[in-house]
């Protein structure tokens, strides 16, 4: 445990000198090469940024927070349940599976458009989008994890007269699980692009719309803060996913 503890801060402690090595070098050549702000702004024009109320940072972040987090959940949910009832119903896989195949490969901007005249503007709009981005790689990976369930295992709970219930929450969740928070980390990511891509459409708060808004004037150091604030929140989803797998996988791989 203290060794393990010792090497995650060990490689916090890299993570953390690699980033801030990026920043002084990005300041130092933009210092250096006196490069325009409104081509590119250095670490430090960019903060200041913050402090100009009428960015409203707080509130279009919060915004933005709130559509990657509802679509992500939802994708998650979604994606989890559909991987599960397919499992357990292999003909609705066949027939249903190759359906969400060719839905997926519709272009997500191309929906964009229809669900503003589904669902009027607004927050709801842009979580559906973030869903309708994050939610398949969650269920493909789930459904793929489900189904490689090693095939000994299975015969000796159906020998035992096992339930589909205590198949399922003894042997297939827990081998499914790595492959589970796998299409999370993914779709953790796609989460972020799918709330952008909504508030690039049409939409009246976020950070995406705050980037649509300051493109006009130029606003340069406006927009590369908006792209922080972007990266900061994929970061904290991506780090929350990565907390649950810790937990639920690397923890009872230790207990075994």
């Amino acid at each position: 445990m203290a060794g393990d503890s010792a090497r995650s801060w060990r490689s916090f402690a890299i993570i953390l000198i690699v980033h801030l090595a990026v920043l002084v070098l990005w300041q130092v050549a933009v210092d250096a090469f006196h490069v325009p702000k409104f081509i590119l702004p250095s670490p430090l024009a960019t903060i200041q940024t913050l402090g100009t109320t009428g960015y409203a940072w707080g509130a279009n972040t919060l915004v933005t927070a709130i559509e990657i987090l509802g679509g992500f959940a939802l994708g998650a949910f979604v994606g989890v349940a559909l991987a599960v009832i397919f499992s357990w119903a292999p003909l609705l896989s066949l027939v249903l599976l190759p359906l969400f195949v060719t839905l997926n490969m519709i272009p997500k901007v191309a929906l964009g458009p229809l669900f503003i005249v589904w669902f009027s503007y607004g927050i709801v709009p842009n979580i559906l989008i973030a869903f309708s981005i994050c939610f398949f790689p969650i269920l493909l990976t789930t459904a793929r994890g489900l189904r490689e369930v090693e095939p000994d295992l299975l015969d000796l709970v159906k020998s035992l007269r096992g339930s589909r219930w205590t198949l399922f929450r003894k042997i297939q969740l827990p081998g499914s699980l790595p492959y589970v928070f796998s299409g999370m980390k993914v779709g953790a990511i796609m989460a972020v692009a799918g709330a952008i891509v909504g508030e690039f459409i049409a939409s009246e708060r976020g950070l995406g719309y705050l980037m649509i808004q300051v493109q006009s004037s130029l606003d340069t150091p406006a927009m590369v803060m908006a792209v922080v604030l972007l990266t900061l929140l994929g970061v904290a989803l991506y780090g929350l996913v990565l907390a649950l797998e810790r937990m639920f996988v690397v923890g009872d791989a230790r207990q075994t």
